[in-house]
């Protein structure tokens, strides 16, 4: 088998976030998981066309829609090292925790697991 020669372009956060959904296909099979790709650069027509079709910056990273008993979804967003959510993701949290979601920001596999696992058995 050979290796996709498209991984050497990917990042610590993309890393990061194939753990997260490696995690939960196998630990939750059926949940409801999605990724909005919000990030990386794009031509202007590939701009132009990300707005048109409703594309909104500072979605969460990762959006899981099966509900818990005490929320109507979870919401985390990824960060790696130092980094921290940008004011638009932040706004994206805080209206998605109105709106009766958990919302975290997380900069490590451990973390974002134990919030998962926790969602799922409703100890937050």
């Amino acid at each position: 088998m050979s290796i996709n020669p498209y991984l050497k372009f990917l990042g610590p956060e993309d890393h990061l976030q194939r753990a997260v959904f490696n995690y939960v296909y196998m630990a939750y099979p059926g949940v409801l998981i999605q990724h909005t790709p919000n990030e990386g650069r794009r031509t202007k027509f590939e701009q132009f066309k990300m707005k048109y079709l409703g594309t909104k910056r500072g979605t969460p990273d990762v959006l899981i829609f099966s509900p818990s008993k005490q929320f109507s979804g979870l919401a985390i967003e990824l960060k790696v090292g130092y980094n921290k959510p940008t004011p638009d993701q932040k706004e994206w949290l805080k209206h998605l925790l109105k709106c009766n979601w958990h919302t975290v920001w997380h900069n490590t596999f451990d973390d974002c697991k134990l919030t998962i696992d926790n969602y799922f058995k409703n100890n937050l």
